[in-house]
C-alpha cells in the first residue's frame, strides 16, 4: 500500500500576496492594502516564499528518509515521490497567501469572535493538503494503481485508511499554519517597532533642532539690550565715540545673526565675536575694563557650539562690574586636554559679593551643552579665591566640519 498522507510539516507564514501569475489586481489591491497592520508588500512576499520553499525542500528530504529506512527492511512504496509532494505544495501555495490575507485583515480583536475565524481559515487550509496530493498525483499519471475506478461511497470512504491519513495530514498543517502565522505576526510587531523608533529618531532630531534654535533667538534680542544700553551711556558726552559704537554694533549684529544659524562655529570665529563685542564695553568702561584674550593665531582649527562663549562674556562684564567701583580684568582662555576642549572666562567680581542663581545667559549655555553633547561636556561656573569668578566649559576636541562635529 502507498501513503500519500503527509509527513510532519514546518510552517508557512507570511501575508498576502498575489498569485504567482499576477492575474488577480483584486487580491494583490487586498494585500496591499493590509500593510495597514504595519507589514510592507515586497519583504513579506520574500519571506513567505523562501519559507515554503523550505517547507517543501525538507518534507521532499524528511519523507526521502523515511521512504530509504522503511524499503530497507521491507520494499515498497510508502511515501509519495518527491515531484509529487513538490506539485502538491505548488498547489497549497495560494491557498496559503489567501488564509494568510484572511487571517490579517481579520485581526484579532475583538477576541471573542475573531478567534472562531482564524482558527476556521487555519482548518480550510490544513484540510486542502490530501487533495492537492490526491491531484498532483493524478496530474502526474501515477494513479494506476488506484483501487477505485468508481467514486467513493461514504461507507467505503470511512472504511478505509484514507480518514486517518486525512486527519493526520490536515493535523500537522494546522500545526504548520499556526507557528507560520505566529512568525508573521512576530515579524509584524518587529516592523511596527521598527517604525516607531525611526518616528522617535526622527521627532527627537526635529525637537533637538527647534530646541537649539529657540535658545539661540534668546540669545540675539539679550546682547542687542546690552549693547543698546552700552551705547546710550555714550551718546549724551561722546558722540564720536558713540557712532563708532554704532558701526561695530552693526558688525556685531551681522556677525550674531550669521553665527545664529548655525549649529557649530570655528572656534577662531567665536573668539573674534568675543573680542569685537568686548571692545565695545571697553569704550563704555574704559577707565575699569581691562581686557586679556588667548593669541588667535595659536588656536587650534576646531569647532564649538554658536554663541557658546557670548553668555559667558555677557555675565563677566555685568556681573563683574557690579557691586563694586574697582577695576575689572577679563580673561578669556583656551587649552586642550587630550581630546577634550577647555574655554575659561575669569573675571574678578566685588570681594563681598555672593553668588546667585544662574541667569539665562549661563543656563542657555548647560542646555545647549546638553542637547549637544550630553554627558560628554561639563559646564562649571563658581567663584575662585574671594575676588574672581570662573566659568568653564568643557567638550570633545572636535576637529572635523560642522556636520561631523553635530554628529
Amino acid at each position: 500500500m502507498r501513503i500519500t498522507g503527509d509527513v510532519p510539516m514546518n510552517a508557512v507564514t507570511s501575508r498576502g500576496t498575489m498569485l504567482a501569475t499576477g492575474r488577480d489586481s483584486g487580491l494583490a489591491a487586498g494585500l496591499r492594502e493590509s500593510v495597514n497592520a504595519g507589514l510592507k508588500f515586497w519583504p513579506l512576499l520574500a519571506i513567505l516564499s523562501t519559507f515554503w520553499v523550505y517547507v517543501t525542500v525538507s518534507n521532499v528530504l524528511y519523507a526521502t528518509g523515511m521512504q530509504a529506512s522503511f524499503a530497507s527492511m521491507t520494499p515498497g512504496h510508502y511515501f509519495a515521490p518527491w515531484d509529487q509532494r513538490v506539485l502538491q505544495h505548488l498547489f497549497l501555495y495560494p491557498f496559503l497567501v489567501l488564509c494568510v490575507l484572511g487571517s490579517l485583515r481579520i485581526g484579532w480583536q475583538p477576541m471573542w469572535r475573531a478567534l472562531p475565524v482564524q482558527i476556521g481559515l487555519g482548518v480550510l487550509f490544513s484540510i486542502l493538503a490530501s487533495p492537492a496530493m490526491i491531484g498532483a498525483e493524478f496530474l502526474l499519471g501515477k494513479m494506476e494503481d488506484w483501487k477505485h475506478t468508481s467514486p467513493y461511497t461514504l461507507h467505503e470512504f470511512l472504511a478505509g485508511p484514507e480518514p486517518a491519513m486525512w486527519l493526520a495530514s490536515a493535523t500537522n498543517f494546522l500545526l504548520a499554519y499556526g507557528f507560520g502565522l505566529a512568525l508573521l505576526n512576530g515579524f509584524a510587531l518587529y516592523q511596527r517597532f521598527r517604525d516607531s523608533q525611526l518616528r522617535s529618531a526622527a521627532l527627537e532630531r526635529a525637537l533637538t533642532s527647534a530646541h537649539l534654535a529657540a535658545l539661540r533667538m534668546q540669545l540675539s534680542p539679550h546682547t542687542l539690550f546690552n549693547l543698546l544700553h552700552t551705547i546710550r551711556g555714550q551718546i549724551g558726552w561722546d558722540p564720536a565715540t558713540a557712532q563708532a559704537m554704532v558701526v561695530q554694533l552693526g558688525d556685531l549684529l551681522r556677525r550674531l545673526l550669521n553665527a545664529g544659524e548655525r549649529d557649530f562655529s570655528l572656534l577662531t570665529d567665536e573668539l573674534r565675536f568675543v573680542r569685537l563685542y568686548l571692545e565695545l564695553q571697553q569704550k563704555r568702561f574704559a577707565d575699569r575694563l581691562t581686557i586679556w584674550m588667548a593669541d588667535l593665531d595659536g588656536i587650534p582649527s576646531v569647532w564649538v557650539p554658536s554663541l557658546i562663549l557670548q553668555p559667558l562674556i555677557e555675565n563677566a562684564v555685568v556681573h563683574g562690574l557690579a557691586g563694586h567701583n574697582g577695576p575689572v580684568e577679563i580673561r578669556v582662555e583656551v587649552s586642550v586636554c587630550g581630546e577634550n576642549l577647555l574655554l575659561r572666562v575669569i573675571n574678578t567680581i566685588a570681594p563681598n559679593s555672593v553668588a546667585g542663581r544662574d541667569g539665562i545667559g549661563l543656563r542657555n549655555v548647560r542646555e545647549r551643552l546638553a542637547v549637544q553633547f550630553a554627558e560628554r561636556a561639563k559646564f562649571t561656573a563658581t567663584a575662585a579665591g574671594p575676588g574672581d569668578w570662573i566659568a568653564e566649559i568643557r567638550m570633545p576636541l572636535l576637529r572635523d566640519g560642522p556636520e561631523l562635529a553635530a554628529a
